[in-house]
């Protein structure tokens, strides 16, 4: 049996044809997106029907299932004729700021996490429906129904239905869902959006069939519910007790699977659920490989090359720190600052120790990261480094000293689309567990030095020092 996983990320759109009972891969394609931090919706469904339309002329057979892996937290406001009253907000959109402040005023920071697992950033959906209904009340009042980017692209694959659906993984993320009851909290809504109350999509379970498929190329299939991007990779992985994720890529993730619902009135850790009727509390960063790509243009060279000068350094970059905050953070929540390089000398001053600083700042962030999933019970066993930024070999070999435990490699592989696929392949099937499917070619990596715990400390003393944190 063929599936068919997509991931909807911010970039870009991913398909990828699998076989269903080992999990390979036979065929797969890809679409881009437009940059910004607010996107028509429109743009993710003509990538998703154009990489739908490749990949399944490469397929060596018909596609039985479809599932939506999708960047999680984007506000999809759809008016009563289900058209987008406005671009969509995206996760890294962060002018939502003083709605987030404002909701935590109004509520409470320990009331908010106890009861949807969260305390409010602008990532969050919550906040960016605050700031349309304060900004653009015309626009609000025309909300009749709120969607995720991934309910909307399985809305669409499937005819636009007159009832839309979401999973619990996706939902967790939005600031108006509770992850103990499984319930949306739509008094939370109404409140952030000034009285309006849109519709909500049904929660479905995550092995649902959720629908149809009516797009011509894949009419007939089977939709599964689908769900947030770092879910579906964390689907993909598989993952056991102990396992920790530590995701490299537009932004930086680092989450663990879990057997209860988490609660953190600090707002460091988002408790998430998963896709698969657990849980995944989760730390999340705007700054990762971009701050690798950032720092490369400024040194005139590539990624290669960087990572070439960040291994001719000392550790600890000769006493640099970099807090690599260059399109503001969400993790610590600083929305309006920017990157700090600290101590600065004339003899430290080389294109070399800036590399590595800026290895070790964007790793140092994932490590405190690793801390505070710690702090709230998770179980460190070992990291499974994933991502685009995880291919550098700098970042290969710093990790594991700043980590401060093993760290595993996995191949290289589209583990959102992958996770997605299994999602569909679970729906098809109707088995009360997904597929077991092996992932292949991990390695573990080797570091560079045992200094990580000095690293960490003036990283830490530079935060301090700057942002008073």
């Amino acid at each position: 049996m063929l599936v068919l996983g997509i991931d909807s990320s911010t970039q870009s759109t991913k398909a990828l044809v699998v076989d269903a009972d080992d999990g390979a891969v036979v065929a797969e394609a890809k679409a881009s997106h437009p940059d910004g931090t607010e996107v028509d919706p429109a743009a993710w469904w003509e990538a998703a029907q154009n990489a739908i339309a490749e990949v399944v002329a490469k397929s060596p057979g018909r596609i039985e299932a479809v599932s939506v892996g999708g960047q999680q937290h984007g506000m999809v406001a759809l008016d009563s004729s289900g058209e987008p009253v406005r671009d969509a907000l995206l996760w890294n959109d962060t002018r939502s700021a003083p709605q987030a402040e404002e909701l935590i005023e109004r509520h409470g920071a320990e009331a908010l996490a106890t009861r949807t697992g969260l305390v409010p950033v602008a990532s969050f959906t919550i906040t960016k429906l605050a700031w349309l209904a304060q900004h653009e009340p015309d626009n609000a009042d025309r909300v009749a129904q709120v969607l995720l980017p991934h309910d909307w692209l399985g809305w669409l694959l499937a005819g636009r239905p007159e009832q839309s659906w979401t999973d619990h993984g996706d939902a967790s993320g939005t600031g108006y869902y509770s992850p103990t009851t499984g319930e949306w909290l739509p008094e939370l809504l109404t409140d952030a959006m000034g009285g309006r109350t849109p519709a909500l999509p049904k929660l479905l379970s995550p092995n649902a069939e959720a629908e149809r498929a009516t797009l011509p190329e894949i009419e007939g299939a089977t939709i599964g519910v689908g769900t947030g991007d770092n879910m579906a990779a964390a689907l993909g992985l598989g993952l056991k007790p102990g396992d920790v994720v530590v995701s490299l890529g537009t932004s930086g993730a680092v989450f663990a699977p879990a057997e209860k619902p988490s609660a953190d009135q600090t707002g460091t850790v988002a408790g998430f659920c998963d896709a698969t009727g657990r849980y995944l509390p989760l730390v999340c960063t705007l700054n990762a490989a971009r701050v690798l790509s950032s720092t490369a243009h400024m040194l005139d060279t590539d990624l290669e090359g960087l990572s070439r000068l960040a291994l001719s350094a000392e550790p600890g970059s000769g006493g640099l720190s970099l807090l690599p905050y260059l399109e503001g953070e969400r993790t610590p929540n600083l929305p309006e600052a920017t990157g700090t390089l600290a101590g600065l000398t004339g003899a430290n001053m080389t294109p070399q120790n800036l590399a590595r600083a800026a290895v070790e700042g964007m790793l140092c962030g994932m490590a405190d990261a690793i801390d505070a999933l710690r702090d709230t019970g998770a179980e460190v066993g070992r990291v499974l480094l994933i991502g685009g930024a995880a291919r550098s070999e700098a970042v290969q070999a710093i990790a594991p000293g700043l980590f401060g435990v093993d760290v595993d490699i996995p191949e290289p592989a589209e583990y959102v689309a992958i996770g997605a696929a299994k999602q569909a392949a679970w729906a098809r099937s109707g088995s009360a567990e997904p597929p077991e499917w092996e992932v292949a070619g991990t390695r573990r990596a080797v570091g560079d030095d045992t200094s990580g715990a000095a690293v960490r400390a003036a990283y830490a003393a530079a935060r301090k020092q700057v942002h008073g944190i």
